[in-house]
């Protein structure tokens, strides 16, 4: 038997990370010869529409799982991971590969101790056995993860549990929070039992984080399953006049209204006997007797009656009270929802007299703000509609047309019905996740495959040449120079190609603390790199040859970060891009500026920041709204591009006179005008 507890912690923290946990358990005798089957998947950089990516991904597995029970767990298990790269590959024949690089998933099953287990990316499984914490994860194989045919899941990992053990699957953040407040000690030392005690001693610190803990504990206790989402609001109760006045109503007994009774005769059958025929005759019966009055005998009402008549009146009377109130309710919603139309026509007329100055920055800003103000209350009255009275729902559709017109005329809001096509990919041939333009052609590189894809227009055949450049390495970052592209491979390599050279391989120096680097730009042959595990920025300075000395810390010791860095960029200034979607500029190390867009559509989550210093924007583009925003280095917004066509927009590159952006959308790359 098994005890499983399930902790979520913030699950809106970050609306563009999507994780949940699965629990199958067996439902019949033929499913208990396979066991248990335990999921937990992260989705990363998550689209709209991925919104139930893990849950389909999860279903898949199961019912492959369950299928055939006359085999091994393990082997049922190889079959269901199988059935789930099936299930990736024909994701991305359809061109949402938005999933590749951002997805982690472990999976695990158990039947009675026998313990079959893999992962893919950054989930962390750990073994707790009496007080030794074993970090067993490690024990997975990713050697063979290939993207052509595509294979995310991998190699299988068989061992044997023992009584007490306890198995955890913890998100990063969630195990990065363990280990720094030392729960996983007090786990240990106490007993997972203890688990909900020991996080609600620390609620405050959960507050600060968001992911997800599936601890299975094998026990021969009776199986208990508890799933708690922690820091998490209440909803209200919508009050129900029903629900008040139907248990009176039920206590209230309704009299049957009858007429008196009245006793008559039978009737009676006289036979008599004429000639040839017998006949059957009826007399009249004998309708009752009547007073001399001629009003028949009622009995008198009783006193049950009497107290029925007196509930019938009081159930009146509260259902004439319930109707008063109900439509003076009604009647102060309509003048609440009025009086909130009125406020917002009065915000939308200050915005019309600042909008009749548009020629002036400052008055432009006001009424940008105070549209943006009117269309956030609009939206939360659209939200409500089939409860408005057509009159104000009238009032209301009006006002979000003419608010969005001049919304889109403040943010210069192009939207792009049918974008242009530039090339397009076949799953077999290549499946890009990011890319880079040097020299007319475009580079393309993805972390599951040790290729460069290349591709370069023919102008004269009016055709695009393709090529395969092999790296020997896989590449998660890559910039190019003036005469060369750096492909960067995690931890620390650098592999520098030039044009009919060998490419050179280069190993940087570590720094002393734990790292994963993110993002990664060069300025005058200094090389830059964005790391998320610090926070930080770290500067390799250039020495000579292709050689870099050792790493140092960027930004200057008195400069605190508040918040989270998810892309940089530099053109003398370094540029980056915030959790928060905002932009800080930092020179010499020290912080300059904050820019807070407010921009209309709201900013939900940029993913990647672009300038340099041949540039005189700044390019951010959000895959959430399906968009790239340019500002100029003021903050000012310039234009952004819009199109239903940018459903899984990964990255982006800007032509040097930045009349041309071009989008690597999904297996597509596209590429807009800006003049």
């Amino acid at each position: 038997m098994a005890q499983i507890f399930e902790f979520i912690f913030n699950p809106k923290n970050k609306e563009n990370i999507i994780f949940d946990s699965f629990c199958f358990e067996p439902t019949n005798i033929y499913e208990k010869r396979m066991g248990s089957l335990y999921l937990v998947g992260v989705l990363k950089n998550s689209l709209p529409q991925n919104n139930r990516f893990l849950i389909i991904l999860a279903e898949k597995i199961k019912q492959e799982y369950y299928k055939a029970v006359s085999i091994t767990p393990e082997t049922s298990l190889k079959n269901s991971l199988k059935a789930a790269n099936d299930y990736l590959e024909k994701q991305a024949k359809k061109g949402d590969v938005s999933w590749l690089g951002n997805l982690s998933f472990a999976t695990i099953s158990l039947k009675n101790y026998e313990l079959n287990y893999t992962k893919v990316g950054e989930l962390k499984i750990l073994l707790i056995r009496g007080e030794q914490i074993i970090d067993i994860d490690q024990k997975v194989n990713f050697d063979e993860l290939e993207p052509y045919p595509l294979k995310v899941f991998g190699n299988i990992v068989s061992g044997k549990l023992a009584e007490n053990d306890v198995l955890l699957i913890l998100t990063k953040q969630a195990y990065d929070f363990f280990l720094k407040e030392n729960i996983l000690n007090e786990i240990s030392q106490k007993s997972i039992n203890k688990i909900k005690s020991i996080l609600n001693s620390k609620s405050q610190e959960l507050s600060k984080i968001s992911g997800l803990c599936l601890a299975v504990s094998l026990t021969k206790e009776k199986f208990s399953q508890e799933k708690e989402t922690l820091i998490e609001k209440k909803s209200l109760k919508i009050f129900s006049l029903k629900q008040v006045f139907l248990p009176l109503i039920k206590k209230i007994k309704i009299p049957k209204l009858t007429l008196p009774r009245i006793n008559l005769p039978k009737p009676r059958l006289v036979k008599t006997n004429l000639t040839n025929k017998t006949k059957l005759k009826k007399k009249k019966p004998i309708l009752g007797k009547i007073n001399l009055s001629g009003k028949l005998n009622f009995n008198k009402p009783s006193e049950n009656f009497k107290k029925n008549i007196a509930l019938i009146l009081i159930l009146i009377f509260f259902f004439l009270l319930g109707s008063y109130i109900f439509e003076k309710k009604e009647q102060t919603e309509l003048a609440n929802y009025q009086n909130e139309i009125n406020e917002i026509q009065e915000k939308i007329n200050q915005a019309d007299n600042y909008f009749s100055l548009i020629n002036d920055p400052q008055a432009k800003k006001d009424a940008n703000l105070l549209y943006l103000e009117a269309w956030n209350s609009i939206s939360s009255l659209t939200k409500i509609s089939v409860k408005l009275p057509l009159k104000i729902e009238k009032q209301v559709s009006e006002l979000k047309t003419s608010t969005l017109e001049k919304l889109e005329q403040l943010n210069k809001l192009t939207r792009i019905p049918e974008p242009e096509l530039v090339f397009e990919f076949k799953t077999r041939e290549f499946i890009p996740r990011r890319f880079v333009f040097f020299n007319n052609g475009f580079y393309f590189f993805t972390p599951l495959s040790n290729n460069v894809f290349r591709i370069t227009e023919n102008q004269a055949e009016q055709r695009f040449d393709t090529e395969l450049i092999e790296t020997n390495q896989k590449i998660n970052l890559a910039i190019p120079l003036t005469d060369s592209i750096l492909f960067f491979s995690k931890p620390n390599e650098i592999r520098v190609f030039k044009e009919n050279q060998p490419i050179e391989t280069i190993n940087l120096e570590k720094p002393s603390i734990s790292f994963d680097y993110i993002s990664f730009n060069s300025y005058y042959s200094h090389l830059y790199f964005l790391d998320s595990v610090n926070n930080l920025i770290l500067k390799y300075p250039f020495k000579s040859n292709s050689t870099w000395q050792m790493p140092e810390t960027w930004l200057a010791s008195e400069v605190k970060i508040a918040v989270n860095f998810k892309s940089m960029t530099i053109d003398g200034s370094v540029w980056l891009l915030t959790e928060r979607n905002s932009v800080q500029k930092y020179f010499n190390g020290r912080l300059t500026e904050t820019i807070n867009l407010e921009i209309f559509p709201e900013a939900k989550n940029f993913s990647r920041i672009f300038t340099s210093l041949n540039h005189q924007y700044v390019y951010l583009l959000e895959p959430a709204e399906k968009r790239i925003v340019i500002i100029n280095k003021q903050g000012e917004i310039i234009n952004q591009f819009q199109s239903d066509k940018f459903d899984n927009l990964l990255d982006f590159s800007v032509s040097s006179d930045e009349k041309t952006i071009y989008l690597l959308n999904g297996m597509k790359l596209f590429k807009i005008k800006t003049i």
